[in-house]
């Protein structure tokens, strides 16, 4: 593993560097990303972000956005691109696999690695680890990357600190999960202080409906919810037909299933849903139910204690019933 000093030391004269996050980028992935690329650039760095796959359009107003580079329909630039790396930063992912195809030509690249995170268990493929499980997001680990391993505060400005706030207040569900600490606070602070306007931030994110999406989440809450009281349980279920009625776009599924955990006395919810190829579950949870356990014993996935997802190749009447039937196994903390 290098030490701080000596990948400072890396970074003093202009290097080729890629960033690229997991698969499907979330508003931290994109976030910490961008808000990165915007820092390394005013160093003189050669920059460029790679995404595995898609992601929602309503990230599209963060600065360094127009450059960003989708793997999946540029892949002889981007193999080019990692090929030729000096440097590769990996955001918000522990594991190669979750950047799929990419994955192995990050491996075999002799670029040095770098990886800044806040998942549980990463699988060790770096050169370099600025790594917190306790962090919210890791938009706020690439804000202590700069602040406190870089000694370079000055150069956060609005760019940088607009994608570093709209990272943490999604990963945060807007700054609503335990691990909202107060050092989280005066960070977000910062950024503020820097030029983010956290109201503006806010309603780019999620006052950017479309009328779609707005007519899909009354399906999901009217007709596609069930709840199941003996386990303190909410699952909403949707099917590949329901995506194309109402033209559901990337993204616009994200953060449904938060309004099933809404309910009052509910502890677990499920949101499940039938994809062109796979079953995704995202899980969500309160207290003490291990949402990522359930993901990753049951549903070839992972995550964060309260908040998981996880893959099947099962139907999607399959995946509902393996669902329920592992809930007694959890029944005393659902109850709890």
């Amino acid at each position: 593993m290098l030490d701080t000093a000596t990948l400072i030391e890396i970074l003093a004269q202009p290097k080729k560097i890629v960033i690229t996050t997991h698969h499907k980028p979330d508003g931290d992935a994109i976030g910490s990303s961008l808000g990165l690329y915007n820092y390394l650039i005013q160093e003189g760095h050669h920059v460029k972000v790679i995404t595995p796959t898609d992601y929602p359009y309503y990230f599209n107003w963060m600065p360094g956005n127009d450059g960003v580079i989708i793997y999946t329909g540029h892949l002889e630039e981007s193999a080019a691109l990692i090929d030729e790396a000096e440097l590769i930063f990996c955001l918000d992912f522990n594991a190669l696999s979750r950047i799929n195809e990419m994955g192995e030509l990050v491996r075999k690249s002799k670029a040095v690695k770098i990886l800044i995170d806040h998942h549980l268990e990463p699988e060790g493929f770096e050169d370099y680890r600025h790594w917190d499980i306790n962090a919210c997001a890791t938009a706020q680990l690439v804000y202590t990357f700069i602040v406190n391993e870089l000694k370079n505060k000055k150069l956060v400005n609005k760019d940088v600190a607009s994608c570093l706030y709209a990272g943490i207040m999604t990963d945060s569900a807007s700054f609503c999960l335990p691990n909202t600490t107060s050092d989280v606070h005066r960070i977000t602070a910062d950024l503020i202080d820097a030029g983010a306007v956290n109201w503006q931030i806010y309603d780019l994110v999620y006052n950017n409906n479309s009328e779609n999406r707005l007519r899909f989440l009354g399906l999901c809450i009217s007709q596609r919810l069930e709840i199941l009281p003996e386990f303190n349980t909410a699952i909403i279920t949707v099917d590949k037909y329901d995506l194309a009625k109402y033209e559901i776009k990337t993204g616009e599924t994200e953060g449904i299933v938060n309004y099933a955990l809404s309910i009052a006395g509910i502890r677990l919810a499920a949101f499940i849903v039938e994809r062109t190829d796979k079953i995704k579950l995202s899980l969500r949870s309160k207290g003490e139910v291990p949402a990522n356990d359930i993901c990753r014993r049951y549903f070839n996935g992972g995550g964060h204690y309260n908040a998981a997802g996880g893959t099947s190749t099962d139907s999607l009447e399959q995946v509902v019933n393996q669902f329920k039937l592992i809930l007694p196994e959890y029944k005393k903390l659902l109850i709890k």
